[in-house]
Protein backbone atom coordinates (compact mmCIF):
# COMPACT_ATOMS: atom_id res chain seq x y z
CA UNK A 1 0.00 0.00 0.00
CA UNK A 2 1.31 3.33 -0.79
CA UNK A 3 2.86 5.33 1.74
CA UNK A 4 0.48 8.77 2.92
CA UNK A 5 2.84 11.56 2.21
CA UNK A 6 2.64 15.04 4.22
CA UNK A 7 4.29 18.11 3.19
CA UNK A 8 4.83 20.17 6.26
CA UNK A 9 5.55 24.19 6.04
CA UNK A 10 6.62 26.91 8.18
CA UNK A 11 8.27 24.01 10.07
CA UNK A 12 10.74 24.81 13.15
CA UNK A 13 13.51 22.69 14.69
CA UNK A 14 10.50 21.38 17.45
CA UNK A 15 7.65 20.98 15.08
CA UNK A 16 9.80 17.94 13.12
CA UNK A 17 10.80 16.47 15.89
CA UNK A 18 7.61 16.03 17.91
CA UNK A 19 5.96 14.97 14.78
CA UNK A 20 8.69 12.66 13.42
CA UNK A 21 8.84 10.94 17.38
CA UNK A 22 4.63 10.56 17.17
CA UNK A 23 4.65 9.28 13.37
CA UNK A 24 6.51 6.07 14.67
CA UNK A 25 3.01 4.85 15.40
CA UNK A 26 1.98 6.16 11.92
CA UNK A 27 4.27 5.92 9.30
CA UNK A 28 3.57 8.37 7.35
CA UNK A 29 5.89 9.63 4.39
CA UNK A 30 6.99 13.27 5.99
CA UNK A 31 8.97 16.52 4.03
CA UNK A 32 9.21 19.17 6.24
CA UNK A 33 9.92 22.66 4.65
CA UNK A 34 10.63 25.55 6.30
CA UNK A 35 9.23 28.38 4.05
CA UNK A 36 5.80 29.87 4.76
CA UNK A 37 3.00 28.34 2.14
CA UNK A 38 2.24 31.05 -0.16
CA UNK A 39 2.20 30.57 -4.17
CA UNK A 40 5.55 30.99 -4.62
CA UNK A 41 6.15 27.68 -2.81
CA UNK A 42 3.44 25.89 -3.51
CA UNK A 43 4.91 23.20 -6.44
CA UNK A 44 6.56 21.89 -3.25
CA UNK A 45 3.24 20.06 -2.26
CA UNK A 46 3.97 17.96 -5.93
CA UNK A 47 3.83 14.52 -4.45
CA UNK A 48 2.33 15.27 -1.23
CA UNK A 49 -1.40 14.23 -0.57
CA UNK A 50 -1.82 16.05 2.33
CA UNK A 51 -0.51 19.30 3.67
CA UNK A 52 0.54 20.54 7.06
CA UNK A 53 0.10 24.35 7.73
CA UNK A 54 0.02 26.65 10.29
CA UNK A 55 -0.71 29.63 11.41
CA UNK A 56 0.98 32.67 9.20
CA UNK A 57 0.92 30.22 5.95
CA UNK A 58 -1.15 32.09 3.22
CA UNK A 59 -4.10 28.99 2.09
CA UNK A 60 -5.77 31.76 -0.07
CA UNK A 61 -8.14 30.61 -3.46
CA UNK A 62 -4.95 30.82 -5.46
CA UNK A 63 -2.74 28.58 -3.19
CA UNK A 64 -5.90 26.06 -2.53
CA UNK A 65 -6.32 26.08 -6.61
CA UNK A 66 -2.77 25.26 -7.07
CA UNK A 67 -2.50 22.35 -4.61
CA UNK A 68 -5.77 21.23 -5.80
CA UNK A 69 -3.62 20.75 -9.78
CA UNK A 70 -0.85 18.67 -7.48
CA UNK A 71 -3.56 16.35 -6.18
CA UNK A 72 -3.32 17.42 -2.52
CA UNK A 73 -6.54 16.02 -1.16
CA UNK A 74 -6.19 17.50 2.62
CA UNK A 75 -5.12 20.63 4.07
CA UNK A 76 -4.39 19.84 8.08
CA UNK A 77 -3.87 22.84 10.37
CA UNK A 78 -1.82 22.16 13.01
CA UNK A 79 -3.29 24.91 15.02
CA UNK A 80 -6.97 25.45 15.99
CA UNK A 81 -7.65 28.75 14.33
CA UNK A 82 -7.94 29.07 10.50
CA UNK A 83 -8.54 32.42 9.63
CA UNK A 84 -5.89 31.56 6.83
CA UNK A 85 -7.52 28.99 4.73
CA UNK A 86 -10.34 30.05 2.46
CA UNK A 87 -12.98 27.63 3.52
CA UNK A 88 -15.24 28.13 0.13
CA UNK A 89 -12.44 27.72 -2.29
CA UNK A 90 -11.52 24.69 -0.13
CA UNK A 91 -15.04 23.44 -0.29
CA UNK A 92 -14.90 23.83 -4.43
CA UNK A 93 -11.88 22.25 -4.48
CA UNK A 94 -12.83 19.20 -3.37
CA UNK A 95 -9.97 19.71 -0.17
CA UNK A 96 -11.13 18.86 3.34
CA UNK A 97 -9.24 20.72 6.04
CA UNK A 98 -8.86 19.79 9.30
CA UNK A 99 -7.53 21.54 12.25
CA UNK A 100 -6.32 20.98 15.94
CA UNK A 101 -9.18 22.49 17.92
CA UNK A 102 -7.52 21.66 21.29
CA UNK A 103 -3.93 20.96 21.90
CA UNK A 104 -3.64 22.30 25.49
CA UNK A 105 -6.07 24.69 26.62
CA UNK A 106 -4.28 25.02 29.89
CA UNK A 107 -1.23 26.07 28.44
CA UNK A 108 -2.67 29.07 26.52
CA UNK A 109 -4.78 29.68 29.82
CA UNK A 110 -1.87 29.82 32.03
CA UNK A 111 0.03 31.78 29.58
CA UNK A 112 -2.71 34.32 29.49
CA UNK A 113 -1.86 34.55 33.30
CA UNK A 114 1.61 34.98 32.94
CA UNK A 115 0.96 38.07 30.71
CA UNK A 116 -1.41 39.25 33.77
CA UNK A 117 1.31 38.90 36.51
CA UNK A 118 3.89 40.09 34.05
CA UNK A 119 2.44 43.64 33.25
CA UNK A 120 0.34 44.05 37.17
CA UNK A 121 3.83 43.58 39.22
CA UNK A 122 5.90 44.97 36.27
CA UNK A 123 8.21 42.43 36.32
CA UNK A 124 10.25 42.18 33.18
CA UNK A 125 10.81 46.12 34.04
CA UNK A 126 11.84 45.14 37.65
CA UNK A 127 14.30 42.40 36.41
CA UNK A 128 16.18 44.80 34.14
CA UNK A 129 16.72 46.70 37.03
CA UNK A 130 17.79 44.97 39.38
CA UNK A 131 20.30 43.21 36.65
CA UNK A 132 21.16 46.75 36.20
CA UNK A 133 21.93 47.06 40.02
CA UNK A 134 18.99 49.29 40.54
CA UNK A 135 16.76 47.82 43.75
CA UNK A 136 14.53 51.13 43.91
CA UNK A 137 10.51 50.50 43.73
CA UNK A 138 9.57 53.70 42.12
CA UNK A 139 7.27 52.78 38.60
CA UNK A 140 6.34 49.16 40.03
CA UNK A 141 3.45 49.61 42.35
CA UNK A 142 0.82 47.24 41.11
CA UNK A 143 -2.52 46.38 42.33
CA UNK A 144 -4.05 43.24 43.94
CA UNK A 145 -6.60 41.09 41.45
CA UNK A 146 -8.58 39.90 44.29
CA UNK A 147 -12.02 41.43 44.29
CA UNK A 148 -10.80 43.19 40.56
CA UNK A 149 -13.41 42.59 37.82
CA UNK A 150 -12.16 40.04 34.91
CA UNK A 151 -14.46 40.10 31.15
CA UNK A 152 -13.97 37.25 29.02
CA UNK A 153 -14.57 37.94 25.82
CA UNK A 154 -15.49 34.27 24.25
CA UNK A 155 -15.65 31.19 26.88
CA UNK A 156 -14.28 28.41 25.16
CA UNK A 157 -11.89 25.69 26.44
CA UNK A 158 -9.15 27.95 27.16
CA UNK A 159 -10.96 30.69 28.84
CA UNK A 160 -13.14 28.09 30.69
CA UNK A 161 -9.65 27.26 32.49
CA UNK A 162 -9.10 30.73 32.86
CA UNK A 163 -11.89 31.61 34.50
CA UNK A 164 -11.18 28.84 37.00
CA UNK A 165 -7.80 30.38 37.68
CA UNK A 166 -8.76 33.90 38.05
CA UNK A 167 -12.02 32.97 40.55
CA UNK A 168 -8.84 31.48 42.76
CA UNK A 169 -7.31 35.09 42.74
CA UNK A 170 -10.98 35.89 44.11
CA UNK A 171 -11.90 37.88 40.62
CA UNK A 172 -15.36 38.82 40.00
CA UNK A 173 -16.02 37.12 36.20
CA UNK A 174 -18.34 39.06 33.23
CA UNK A 175 -18.27 37.00 30.24
CA UNK A 176 -19.57 37.73 26.37
CA UNK A 177 -20.37 34.94 23.85
CA UNK A 178 -22.76 33.51 21.31
CA UNK A 179 -23.45 30.73 22.95
CA UNK A 180 -22.76 31.46 26.38
CA UNK A 181 -22.97 28.01 28.75
CA UNK A 182 -25.17 28.82 31.48
CA UNK A 183 -24.41 25.85 33.08
CA UNK A 184 -20.84 26.02 33.24
CA UNK A 185 -21.49 30.07 34.16
CA UNK A 186 -23.73 28.83 37.21
CA UNK A 187 -20.95 26.46 39.07
CA UNK A 188 -18.50 29.30 38.66
CA UNK A 189 -20.09 32.33 39.36
CA UNK A 190 -19.79 33.82 35.92
CA UNK A 191 -22.12 36.72 35.03
CA UNK A 192 -22.67 36.80 30.87
CA UNK A 193 -23.17 40.42 29.59
CA UNK A 194 -23.28 42.40 26.61
CA UNK A 195 -19.65 43.97 25.70
CA UNK A 196 -20.88 47.25 26.74
CA UNK A 197 -21.18 46.39 29.94
CA UNK A 198 -18.23 44.30 29.80
CA UNK A 199 -16.10 47.04 28.42
CA UNK A 200 -17.61 49.56 30.82
CA UNK A 201 -16.94 47.44 34.08
CA UNK A 202 -13.93 45.10 33.81
CA UNK A 203 -10.47 46.04 34.89
CA UNK A 204 -8.69 43.33 33.05
CA UNK A 205 -10.23 42.08 29.61
CA UNK A 206 -9.00 39.01 27.77
CA UNK A 207 -9.54 38.22 24.43
CA UNK A 208 -10.71 34.22 23.80
CA UNK A 209 -12.64 34.15 20.63
CA UNK A 210 -12.08 32.95 17.12
CA UNK A 211 -11.41 35.98 14.24
CA UNK A 212 -14.44 35.89 11.80
CA UNK A 213 -15.36 38.80 10.27
CA UNK A 214 -18.13 39.74 13.12
CA UNK A 215 -15.20 39.52 15.36
CA UNK A 216 -12.29 41.51 13.39
CA UNK A 217 -11.39 44.89 15.10
CA UNK A 218 -13.88 43.87 18.15
CA UNK A 219 -11.62 46.13 20.22
CA UNK A 220 -11.53 49.51 18.61
CA UNK A 221 -11.56 53.23 19.52
CA UNK A 222 -15.26 53.31 20.01
CA UNK A 223 -14.81 50.25 22.10
CA UNK A 224 -11.86 51.47 24.24
CA UNK A 225 -13.74 54.90 25.06
CA UNK A 226 -16.12 52.56 26.59
CA UNK A 227 -13.28 51.01 29.18
CA UNK A 228 -12.54 51.47 32.63
CA UNK A 229 -9.68 54.02 32.57
CA UNK A 230 -6.26 52.02 33.13
CA UNK A 231 -8.02 49.06 31.93
CA UNK A 232 -5.79 45.65 31.13
CA UNK A 233 -6.13 44.57 27.77
CA UNK A 234 -5.07 40.85 26.93
CA UNK A 235 -4.99 39.14 23.64
CA UNK A 236 -3.93 35.77 23.46
CA UNK A 237 -6.50 34.48 20.65
CA UNK A 238 -6.05 36.34 17.53
CA UNK A 239 -4.18 39.63 16.36
CA UNK A 240 -6.70 41.25 14.17
CA UNK A 241 -9.56 41.34 17.12
CA UNK A 242 -7.65 44.39 18.22
CA UNK A 243 -7.24 47.67 16.60
CA UNK A 244 -3.48 48.05 17.24
CA UNK A 245 -3.80 51.85 16.21
CA UNK A 246 -7.14 52.22 18.11
CA UNK A 247 -4.94 50.27 21.08
CA UNK A 248 -1.61 52.76 21.03
CA UNK A 249 -4.02 55.70 21.27
CA UNK A 250 -5.83 54.25 24.17
CA UNK A 251 -2.38 53.66 25.46
CA UNK A 252 -0.98 57.24 24.63
CA UNK A 253 -4.33 58.71 26.53
CA UNK A 254 -3.51 56.17 29.52
CA UNK A 255 -7.47 54.71 28.83
CA UNK A 256 -5.74 51.44 28.79
CA UNK A 257 -2.89 51.36 31.64
CA UNK A 258 -1.44 47.83 30.17
CA UNK A 259 -1.42 45.46 27.47
CA UNK A 260 -0.29 41.91 26.80
CA UNK A 261 -0.07 40.48 23.23
CA UNK A 262 0.66 36.92 22.23
CA UNK A 263 -0.45 37.75 18.91
CA UNK A 264 -0.39 41.00 16.46
CA UNK A 265 -2.51 41.67 13.50
CA UNK A 266 0.65 42.06 11.22
CA UNK A 267 2.66 39.39 12.74
CA UNK A 268 3.95 37.11 10.03
CA UNK A 269 6.47 38.61 8.64
CA UNK A 270 8.03 38.98 12.49
CA UNK A 271 6.68 35.82 14.75
CA UNK A 272 8.22 32.84 14.91
CA UNK A 273 11.33 34.28 12.83
CA UNK A 274 14.95 35.41 14.69
CA UNK A 275 15.10 39.23 13.46
CA UNK A 276 17.24 40.42 15.64
CA UNK A 277 19.73 41.55 12.98
CA UNK A 278 17.47 43.92 11.51
CA UNK A 279 15.82 46.64 12.50
CA UNK A 280 12.10 46.57 12.66
CA UNK A 281 10.38 48.41 9.95
CA UNK A 282 6.99 47.76 11.16
CA UNK A 283 6.35 51.16 12.82
CA UNK A 284 2.97 49.77 14.23
CA UNK A 285 4.32 46.90 15.95
CA UNK A 286 7.68 49.29 16.77
CA UNK A 287 5.93 51.73 18.48
CA UNK A 288 4.08 49.34 20.71
CA UNK A 289 7.46 47.88 21.81
CA UNK A 290 8.34 50.87 23.16
CA UNK A 291 5.51 50.99 26.01
CA UNK A 292 7.15 50.10 28.91
CA UNK A 293 3.30 49.05 29.92
CA UNK A 294 3.48 46.49 26.86
CA UNK A 295 4.55 43.35 27.14
CA UNK A 296 4.76 41.25 23.62
CA UNK A 297 5.40 37.77 23.19
CA UNK A 298 5.76 35.54 20.08
CA UNK A 299 2.72 33.95 19.86
CA UNK A 300 4.30 31.44 22.35
CA UNK A 301 1.29 30.85 24.77
CA UNK A 302 0.50 27.39 23.17
CA UNK A 303 4.31 26.63 23.54
CA UNK A 304 4.42 23.50 25.84
CA UNK A 305 6.02 20.39 25.74
CA UNK A 306 2.67 18.91 26.36
CA UNK A 307 0.53 21.03 23.73
CA UNK A 308 3.51 20.30 20.71
CA UNK A 309 2.81 16.64 21.72
CA UNK A 310 -0.59 16.73 21.04
CA UNK A 311 -0.65 18.70 18.06
CA UNK A 312 1.60 16.34 16.50
CA UNK A 313 -1.05 13.39 17.81
CA UNK A 314 -3.87 15.06 16.80
CA UNK A 315 -2.68 16.29 13.19
CA UNK A 316 -1.53 12.94 12.15
CA UNK A 317 -4.88 10.99 13.66
CA UNK A 318 -6.61 13.33 11.47
CA UNK A 319 -4.99 12.92 8.42
CA UNK A 320 -5.36 8.78 9.04
CA UNK A 321 -9.25 8.90 9.51
CA UNK A 322 -9.62 11.01 6.24
CA UNK A 323 -7.22 8.95 4.57
CA UNK A 324 -8.69 5.54 5.61
CA UNK A 325 -12.44 6.73 5.78
CA UNK A 326 -13.29 7.22 9.45
CA UNK A 327 -15.20 9.86 10.63
CA UNK A 328 -13.49 13.09 10.54
CA UNK A 329 -14.14 14.80 14.44
CA UNK A 330 -12.08 17.94 13.21
CA UNK A 331 -13.28 19.08 10.31
CA UNK A 332 -13.47 22.56 9.71
CA UNK A 333 -16.22 23.73 7.63
CA UNK A 334 -17.83 26.88 6.09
Amino acid sequence: MKKIRIAFFDTKEYDSSFFTEKNESYGFELKFYKGHLNINNVMLSQKADAVCVFVNDVVDREVIASLSANKVKLIALRCAGFNNVDLNAAKEYGIKVVRVPAYSPYAVAEHTVALMMGLNRRIPRATWRTRDGNFSLTGLLGFDMHDKTAGIIGTGKIAKILIKILRGFGMKILANDLYPDKQFAKENDVLYTDLDTLYQESDVISMHCPLTPETKYLINTEAVQKMKPGVMIINTSRGKLINTEALIEGLKSKRIGYAGLDVYEEEAGYFYEDTSDRIIDDDVLARLLSFNNVIVTSHQAFFTKEALANIASTTLQNVKDFFEGAEIINEVKE
